[in-house]
């Protein structure tokens, strides 16, 4: 079989990235609009949202910012209406995430497709250790099996 590393059962955790993410890489956020709300420390970026930090990409037409009480730094990033998520060769969509700048974790949601190389896989749910560079996905976990040299 084509996909020795990757476990098809569910809660199956897998690499993902080619690297690890430096949690404390700076956050680049470029959108059509931002509207800022002082009161809850937060902030809306949306049209063509795209966030760097280091080599991965988050892309999605929403997406709250949570800044630290203290306004220091961003706690936790929430996306939504279809979510990209681009790491090295890697790549995974949803219908919304939330990544938590600090733990360095990402939770996908809904009609997760991850993709790696020739491979695909889909489930409910993807948790993305950005530190580790792991990912499991659980919730009806399906991938499609090549045999060795059957692409």
């Amino acid at each position: 079989m084509s996909l020795p590393a990757i476990g098809w059962a569910q809660g199956a955790q897998i690499a993902f990235g080619n690297t690890q993410q430096d949690a404390d890489a700076p956050v680049e956020v470029t959108a059509d609009n931002l509207s800022v709300n002082q009161n809850d420390n937060t902030a809306v970026f949306t049209g063509n949202v795209l966030i760097g930090q280091g080599a991965m990409r988050l892309s999605a037409p929403r997406v709250l910012v949570v800044y630290l009480a203290d306004q220091s730094g961003i706690k936790r990033l929430e996306a939504s209406g279809g979510v990209t998520l681009v790491s090295g060769d890697d790549a995974a969509e949803a219908t919304r995430a939330k990544y938590d700048i600090e733990t360095g974790m990402i939770e996908m949601q809904g009609n997760v497709l991850l993709v790696q190389g020739v491979n695909a896989l889909t489930a409910d749910r993807m948790f993305v250790d950005t530190q580790a560079g792991t990912a499991r996905m659980s919730g009806r976990v399906k991938t499609v099996l090549q045999p060795e040299g059957g692409q």
